[in-house]
């Protein structure tokens, strides 16, 4: 089985590192471009499945594959953003100014530290973490022998690849998550298994390294 995890295109909460989460935030002219595009480097390959996160970023760029092929589009919460509590629809030297011990563990990759309340409820990392990739291998283990496209978050991607390559949580991100990214991965022994990553060559000259 094949799974296609595809980051949502660009929003311009994206361009201004204002931190989304749950927020339901739409893509801008830029992120419409790029799931044009996206769309175009996916018409030849074989699709059985298409599923997207509930965000309206994600099913955008969702529809934006599925209609030329008439395919329906499957709905999947359990591939939403993590959920950053009173972090978001803030910047980032918001956050730091308005909790600076929250965002200092943030920072520090304090995987079970606790998120101050906002508009919704936050989730650790960890709780994240088994959150999507639990939604991901339900997915894959629901479809066997198929190949599935799914469109969800930055965030969703970096515990993907996390799983992919057994990295420790606690661990720095030193790797790029891409808007309207193509990534590559296959079920074996019901884990997630890295073919590629970060193919943004369909994109070119505009690419945005950002997580919400």
């Amino acid at each position: 089985m094949k799974i296609i995890l595809i980051r949502h295109g660009e929003t311009a909460w994206n361009a201004e590192r204002r931190l989304q989460g749950h927020l339901d935030i739409a893509l801008n002219a830029e992120g419409e471009r790029q799931a044009r595009l996206l769309a175009e480097a996916l018409a030849p390959e074989h699709i059985d499945l298409i599923v997207s996160s509930d965000l309206g970023r994600a099913r955008q760029t969702a529809q934006a594959v599925a209609a030329p092929r008439g395919m329906p589009l499957m709905v999947e919460p359990g591939l939403r953003e993590r959920c950053y509590g009173g972090f978001e629809g803030l910047l980032y030297s918001e956050i730091e100014q308005r909790f600076p011990a929250e965002f200092a563990a943030w920072q520090a990759r304090d995987v079970d530290a606790i998120l101050p309340s906002g508009k919704n409820c936050g989730e650790t990392f960890r709780e994240f973490y088994e959150r999507s990739t639990g939604a991901i291998l339900a997915l894959a283990t629901n479809h066997p022998g198929r190949t599935i496209a799914m469109v969800a978050h930055g965030g969703v991607l970096e515990c993907a690849y996390r799983m992919a390559l057994n990295l420790p949580l606690e661990t720095p991100r030193d790797f790029k998550v891409y808007n309207a990214s193509i990534n590559r991965f296959r079920l074996e022994e019901g884990r997630l298994a890295l073919e590629s990553w970060g193919e943004v060559a369909h994109l070119r000259p505009a690419v945005l390294d950002e997580l919400s």
